[in-house]
């Protein structure tokens, strides 16, 4: 194996002297040194070949072509699966970690959203006060994190059981309307909230959210641009959900699902997401987190004295 070694190195050696000789006499190019080569441009690099008798030819390679790395940027109609991709990839150009991402983009924060959808049953006269039966919210994926039933605070008169799916039956597992405000109102605190006509899931909660951080889907031009439809109409849940989700909801005779209406609302959000939070964000100045509020105390305040009418006070006494 030593006489081997020896034998490979004097080749080399004699391999070497004769291309000086070559070099010398012009019929080889210089060597060049490792590091000094200079880029290569186009799909081909090419080089000078030397062949028998002295004559010179080029002879070329392809290069691989460096990757593109795409833009992280997301057109107005992108999709709620591209949303998520975009999503992904600007959390990754932080080295994994999110320190690197401002985010104060909602995009960046699908954990703040929620949407909610509630039925209600008729009370007081004639059943013609409604009142909430059910309460269902989705986080931003369209998982349930809340669906109960709930106990109205004036007895039941009219089930509504056509379009609210509310049953007698229903009731026995329903829980005090006071109980379910304030289970509610914590998960809505400091949330964005979706919602289709919301003021009426509002009202049923006695609530009133900050109009900044709602979004009702009845109340979008460009969802109904996108579907085709008159750009200032409001238009049902149903029809926004057939002409942009080919989906069926609230079909049949055994009422809606307030779990279902509200997933649809938060799947025509996503549809139009990017647009719309766009927009708002050039039309509405930045609001700083809500204080720390017990739900139960805000709307028990206002039957203090200092709230009712002073004619009403003098009759009193």
């Amino acid at each position: 194996p030593q006489g081997r070694g020896k034998k490979k190195s004097r080749k080399h050696q004699r391999f070497m002297e004769r291309r000086v000789l070559l070099e010398q006499k012009g019929l080889l190019s210089p060597q060049r040194r490792l590091g000094t080569q200079t880029p290569m441009v186009g799909p081909e690099a090419c080089s000078t070949l030397t062949k028998a008798g002295g004559t010179t030819a080029p002879r070329c390679r392809k290069v691989p072509k460096p990757k593109q790395v795409a833009s992280p940027s997301l057109s107005p109609s992108a999709s709620p699966g591209s949303i998520a991709g975009h999503r992904s990839v600007l959390l990754s150009q932080g080295n994994g970690s999110s320190k690197g991402v401002q985010m104060s983009s909602p995009l960046l924060r699908p954990g703040k959203y929620v949407a909610i959808d509630c039925e209600m049953v008729g009370t007081g006269p004639q059943g013609r006060l409604s009142e909430l039966a059910r309460c269902s919210v989705v986080n931003y994926e369209g998982d349930v994190i809340y669906d109960k039933y709930v106990q109205p605070e004036l007895p039941i008169v009219d089930y509504r059981t056509r379009w609210s799916g509310i049953t007698r039956q229903h009731m026995k597992s329903a829980i005090p309307f006071k109980a379910a405000q304030a289970e509610i109102l914590k998960i809505l605190k400091d949330k964005i909230v979706v919602g289709h006509a919301i003021h009426n899931d509002f009202q049923a909660l006695k609530y009133f959210h900050p109009k900044d951080r709602t979004r009702d889907t009845s109340r979008i031009p460009v969802l109904n641009q996108r579907a085709g439809l008159p750009v200032r109409a409001s238009i049902s849940l149903k029809s926004l959900a057939r002409h942009l989700l080919q989906k069926k909801i609230q079909v049949g005779s055994k009422g809606h699902s307030s779990v279902e209406d509200a997933q649809t609302a938060m799947e025509l959000y996503r549809l139009v997401e990017v647009q719309w939070e766009t927009e708002l964000a050039r039309s509405l100045p930045p609001r700083p987190p809500s204080p720390v509020t017990d739900p139960t105390t805000d709307s028990n305040q206002y039957m203090d004295d200092r709230y009712w009418p002073t004619d009403l006070m003098a009759s009193s006494l």
